[in-house]
């Protein structure tokens, strides 16, 4: 191994002393493969199996935890128990060399671009019209629907339990639902859970915590895993809708409510892991990932993402971070750790082909509505994704079937 990436092959104790033995993380990347009512199928194994070595931590595309909250249309859900054969199917695949298996349960609230299409109308924090992709509304959430969805998140974790997964990770970034509760932006309301005060929008994301971790404590083995992925700031030009100093307050309640065991950081744009504090403040100007982690001050790792796709990135993303995820890569280079390992970077091959689809595992039909995500993260070079983007033809061609014993497709 190059002496220069030795830092990104020291091992890590998250704080319940699980140990990684580096510093890599496969985030989330949902393949679109499942079956179209979200359950799991052998092309959703078949990827899992070729990059179960990847990385010692590895988190799951987006899990919706009901239909409202769907964001892919072949994305895979935790909605009832009739999914917890297929998911356990897919915590063994990706634990089969050791590591750690994380499920990723997902709400995406307004921005839920299936139920847009399924249903005409999306849940959120306060009513809206939106016109994208179609004509919908927005409705509010009644305090009896947040009340449902905490319940769904609790419920999901129980299930990602006895699917035999490693942890459950809980994402309150890139405007899902909890996201948007937390933004002036999208956040209206003028009950408990509305905008007057931090604590109030706050709120929904620190009782579907509790939840979580309620469950946790009931019926999950020692050392289970409970992530935590968040956006640190959001801002519209100059308007803010909320600041690194409010994210930062939010986390020390987070850190009471819950026993989080990690903080991922995600954003929107290109080279997220190099993002720079952009509202007024004593921050502005200063990197958003080094703001967060000296705040944090050891209380827990932090993970870096975000246009991390080289060894020399995700080193220099390792200097405000703890630990570096990526995605994209591993869908064309699942080998990209072993090769750094073994000394030879240059080895390291993001590019992909058609001709390469069968040997990487990448499902036949896959990345519907994705690679115009990877579009904007610049993830990989534009000839690859356009090579990705040719698998889009093959929707009409393939019919996915579930792995479940009884499951409809």
């Amino acid at each position: 191994m190059i002496n220069n990436f030795d830092s990104l092959f020291k091992t890590i104790t998250l704080p319940n002393g699980v140990n990684l033995n580096n510093r890599f993380v496969l985030s989330p990347m949902t393949t679109n493969s499942s079956t179209q009512n979200g359950h799991i199928t052998a092309q959703d194994l078949r990827y899992a199996q070729r990059r179960s070595h990847a990385a010692p931590l590895q988190v799951t595309g987006a899990a919706y935890i009901e239909p409202y909250g769907q964001l892919f249309e072949y994305g895979f859900s935790i909605i009832d128990d009739s999914y917890i054969p297929g998911l356990k199917k897919l915590a063994t695949a990706m634990k089969q060399d050791g590591n750690k298996a994380i499920l990723q349960l997902t709400h995406a609230g307004r921005f839920s671009n299936q139920a847009i299409l399924n249903f005409g109308q999306v849940y959120g924090p306060s009513p809206m019209s939106l016109h994208s992709p179609i004509q919908h509304e927005v409705l509010a959430m009644s305090q009896t629907k947040i009340d449902a969805v905490i319940k769904q998140y609790a419920d999901a974790t129980s299930r990602a339990i006895q699917a035999g997964f490693d942890g459950v990770e809980i994402s309150a970034a890139q405007r899902l639902l909890i996201q948007t509760f937390f933004s002036t932006f999208s956040n209206q309301r003028t009950d408990q859970y509305g905008s007057q005060n931090l604590r109030n929008r706050a709120r929904i994301g620190l009782e579907i915590l509790a939840a979580v971790q309620s469950v946790i404590d009931k019926e999950a083995p020692p050392n289970f895993i409970l992530g935590y992925r968040a956006t640190p700031e959001e801002t519209r030009g100059s308007d803010i809708g909320y600041t690194i100093d409010e994210f930062n307050q939010h986390l020390d309640w987070v850190l009471e409510t819950a026993d989080i065991q990690y903080l991922a950081i995600a954003s929107w744009g290109r080279q997220i892991y190099q993002n720079k504090v952009r509202s007024d403040g004593n921050y502005k100007g200063q990197f958003v990932n080094a703001v967060v982690r000296d705040y944090l001050r050891g209380r827990v790792p932090v993970i870096a993402s975000g246009g991390i796709n080289s060894p020399e990135s995700a080193l220099d993303a390792l200097k405000h971070a703890d630990m570096v995820g990526m995605s994209s890569p591993f869908v064309t280079e699942p080998d990209f750790v072993s090769k750094l390992a073994n000394g030879t970077p240059e080895k390291i091959n993001l590019h992909v082909t058609l001709e390469d689809i069968e040997e990487l595992a990448i499902p036949y039909a896959a990345f519907k509505d994705i690679v115009k995500m990877m579009d904007y993260g610049e993830g990989l070079n534009k000839e690859t994704r356009d090579e990705l983007r040719k698998l889009e033809e093959n929707y009409d061609q393939v019919e996915y079937t579930a792995v479940e014993k009884n499951a409809k497709p």
